[in-house]
């Protein structure tokens, strides 16, 4: 049979319309789909700003699936899952991008870091570690590692701590000396409690080389002579400590005091510490001080004169143990009272219920919240 080419010309144009139709439909959707995707987007910004949460994650998934590259949409629905504690959820919206093959390399990356935020959120540390350990050479490289820093001083992996604080020392995100001197002390720990002394002295040495000023090590340096009846080493250490760092000192005072009683040097000793409490004067550097000078006079004089200028109750109850039964003097009553007076000034408060706002006055309506008969009427003290 004979093919007739009048049909293929009727056939052509006939083509050519349907195609046209077709790609007119598509056009539509196409642009329909551009407006609907947006304004689903703004809907959920707008809810979100407005703190409903709920419907903002629903107008989230919608522009999802309306348009499902768009990437930005996914990481605004993982991390509102995240915020509301959906952790599961925000590991599926972050898998599903890491899975894409068409993810772009910082896509990527940043999808990589949130899925390890999702897991550390989720309590998944070790989930957790190994997403994070993934970012290395990326832009998130840096948080990443200060992310990776805080699980290993969670789990108390000291080396880790300090390998970690060293590499970010190394691309200078910051000076970590002091942190990595508190990470070899609790080497150092670690080591005394497995009766492994020669290591705990390694660590305590590598603590002071890190952070010659710093004052821990200085502290527990001292305290292991103490304890092996180093007097004179023991004494070296907290002298150093004494010059570097005086506030600090006040944490081992009395150990300093009874340490040179049995050194022998206890006239040096007062000296130091009667110098050092005319700059801070604390009641821990006045217990040592009565550890060196037990003449009791002097002794109540000196707290006497500590609770006119600063009348804490710990320097009121030391007076008293001093008294050792004898009557007290008028002026050692009056600083008694002052202190006690001070100790209980912040319970004789009101504490909302609502938000804690404390206030000497009873409120029916708390001047913090502004919520009504929220108050106790009860005083802290009575609680």
């Amino acid at each position: 049979m004979d093919f007739d080419y009048q049909w293929l010309l009727l056939g052509l144009p006939l083509a050519f319309a349907v195609g046209w139709l077709a790609s007119r439909l598509d056009l539509r959707q196409w642009k329909r789909e551009q407006r609907d995707s947006p304004r689903a987007y703004y809907k959920g910004l707008n809810l979100l700003l407005n703190e409903q949460h709920d419907k903002a994650i629903d107008a989230f998934i919608e522009a999802v699936q309306h348009d499902p590259d768009t990437t930005d949409l996914h990481f605004a629905l993982g991390n509102l899952f995240r915020r509301r504690g959906e952790y599961e959820r925000a590991v599926r919206v972050h898998q599903h991008l890491l899975q894409r093959a068409d993810l772009r390399k910082a896509e990527r990356d940043r999808a990589q870091y949130a899925l390890a935020q999702d897991f550390l959120k989720a309590g998944l540390f070790d989930r957790a570690e190994q997403a994070f350990g993934l970012l290395h050479r990326t832009e998130f490289e840096t948080e990443a590692r200060l992310a990776l820093l805080t699980l290993h001083e969670r789990s108390r992996d000291w080396q880790a701590s300090i390998r970690v604080a060293q590499e970010l020392e190394q691309v200078g995100a910051a000076s970590f000396a002091s942190r990595i001197s508190h990470y070899w002390c609790e080497v150092a720990l670690q080591a005394e409690a497995s009766h492994n002394g020669a290591e705990a002295d390694a660590a305590l040495a590598q603590a002071r080389s890190v952070a010659p000023q710093a004052a821990r090590p200085l502290v527990l340096a001292g305290q292991r002579s103490f304890a092996r009846g180093e007097h004179a080493q023991a004494l070296a250490h907290w002298g150093q400590l004494l010059t570097a760092d005086p506030p600090h000192f006040a944490l081992v005072a009395r150990d300093y005091a009874r340490c040179a009683l049995a050194s022998g040097a206890r006239d040096t000793a007062l000296e130091q510490l009667l110098a050092l409490y005319e700059r801070t004067p604390t009641v821990d550097l006045l217990g040592a001080i009565a550890t060196l000078d037990t003449d009791v006079k002097r002794q109540r004089e000196r707290l006497v004169a500590h609770m006119r200028i600063h009348p804490a109750l710990s320097a009121a109850q030391s007076l008293l143990g001093a008294s050792d039964g004898t009557p007290l003097l008028a002026t050692e009553l009056a600083s008694l009272r002052d202190a006690m007076a001070r100790a209980a000034k912040p319970l004789q408060r009101y504490r909302c219920a609502a938000c804690a706002f404390e206030a000497q006055h009873y409120f029916w309506q708390c001047p913090g919240c502004l919520s009504w008969d929220t108050y106790p009427p009860q005083r802290l003290e009575d609680q």
